[in-house]
């Protein structure tokens, strides 16, 4: 057998269970993105805050979800999507494999942090509007 043959064939054979790898990677992905209706995802509240407690969500990102080192949840300014692309790779901090944290816990997680109350603007807060209307 020539050698450019030989070589193209150990190339060919190298190439298709990797090219196969990547078309099965792809299909799961697919297969294991979260499902949700339109008026949001279907995650159990209850279970998102046992979640956010039991990963320390609230080392980074504060019980309230607004206050802490990392970025601010509340207002929650992305879909859901957004939200596990945001864990799986993150800016700063190594990333949140489905591994390590399942995609169904952070359906759960983002359905909690959905009900978090926002903080109140400084005009609503009594204090503060007489602080700086005396200035």
């Amino acid at each position: 057998m020539p050698s450019n043959r030989r070589n193209g064939l150990l190339i060919a054979a190298l190439l298709v269970p990797l090219a196969l790898r990547v078309s099965l990677t792809a299909q799961t992905s697919a297969a294991s993105q979260p499902t949700g209706t339109a008026n949001g995802p279907t995650g159990d509240i209850k279970r998102g805050k046992e979640l956010f407690l039991a990963y320390k969500c609230y080392a980074c990102h504060g019980y309230s979800g607004q206050n802490g080192p990392g970025a601010r949840l509340v207002p929650m300014r992305m879909n859901l999507v957004g939200f596990m692309a945001y864990v799986r790779n993150p800016r700063q901090i190594p990333p949140y494999s489905a591994q390590a944290v399942p995609n169904q816990d952070l359906i759960d997680i983002f359905s909690y942090v959905q009900t978090l109350p926002r903080s109140p603007a400084a005009a609503d807060i009594p204090l503060l509007t007489r602080i700086l209307s005396e200035k």
